[in-house]
């Protein structure tokens, strides 16, 4: 299998997961200023829809067929 095959499978197992899951949140920290002992951190939070792990799973099976496929 090329490599391309296995970013299908790794793409594939990503987007079950989000499927299996519902959707996926997390959270990520964007500007943290440390002022002595004051500390102030400002954070983002967001939402991974299913739609984009059906998305993924559909991309890695493609890339996964891409991958075996031989030129002739």
């Amino acid at each position: 299998m090329r490599p391309i095959g296995y970013v299908g499978v790794i793409l594939i197992v990503a987007g079950a997961i989000i499927l299996a899951m519902g959707g996926m949140s997390y959270t990520k920290d964007k500007n943290q200023v440390d002022l002595g002992p004051l500390h102030v951190a400002a954070v983002e939070k967001g939402f991974v829809p299913p739609a984009y792990g059906l998305a993924a799973v559909v991309v890695g099976v493609a890339l996964l067929f891409a991958g075996k496929r031989r030129r002739a």
